[in-house]
Order: structure tokens, then sequence, then C-alpha cells
């Protein structure tokens, strides 16, 4: 089945519709993705000479999640390049499509965040990530 990554939707999550304002959903894909590495390389990945960098990232909605909603994401790998790879994040509410991310990463040289230097995609990360 794959990792998946549980967040409870929170008052201040939600916007005057009541509804998850569309931007802290990035912030939902942010956080599982952060988790998926971590469970996947058993750890601070940072710590494993291994950083990444968002290049482009989009989401396309199906539905909304409200207020204490548990929202699951699935995230998987849908293309490997160099120095990039496409992550597709499945976000649901039970057995209810939320929408699906696609976001484009860049593997980068640790510690420069300032003028970032891409770097191969370690072969460790492409075997966790599959």
């Amino acid at each position: 089945m794959g990792f998946t990554h549980r967040i409870r939707v929170r008052y201040a999550d939600c916007d005057m519709q009541g509804v998850v304002f569309n931007p802290v959903y990035f912030t939902y894909v942010d956080d599982a993705m952060d988790q998926w590495l971590a469970s996947v390389l058993e750890g601070d990945y940072l710590q494993q000479d291994f950083d990444y960098m968002v290049k482009k990232a989009s989401i396309e909605w199906d539905s909304p999640a409200r207020h204490r909603d548990v929202v699951e994401l699935r995230p998987e790998v849908t293309r490997w390049g160099r120095s990039s790879f496409d992550v597709r994040m499945h976000m649901s509410v039970g057995d209810r499509t939320i929408g699906v991310a696609e976001c484009v990463f860049i593997s980068i040289k640790p510690g420069e965040h300032e003028t970032p230097t891409p770097v191969p995609v370690p072969e460790k990360v492409r075997a966790a990530l599959g």
C-alpha cells in the first residue's frame, strides 16, 4: 500500500467558507514529504547528505476538507531525473478524494540554501522512494 501521512484539519486551517484554505494544502504536502523521507531514510535525511527544494508545485482539487477531517496523503514518485524527481501526492478524507498535488523537487547540495547547487539524487534516496 505504501506510505500514508494523516493530518487532522485544525480550525486555523479553514477559511471563511469553512473549508481548508487552498494554500494550506501545500503545507500538508510539505509535511507529508518530510515525514515520508524521514520514514524511508530512517531519520534525519539532512544528516545523511541529502537535501531538496521545490521547483514546481500544483494542486488539482476534487472536493474540500473541513475542520476536524483527517486528510490522508499518499506520495509516489512518478519520474526520476538526474538531479530532480516528480512526486504525485494523493489526498483524501476516508474514501472521498480531495485532490492531487504534483511537485517537482531538485536534489541540492546540503547546506546551500541561498544559492543551491543541483546534485544527483543519491542512489539510497532513489531506492528508498522506489
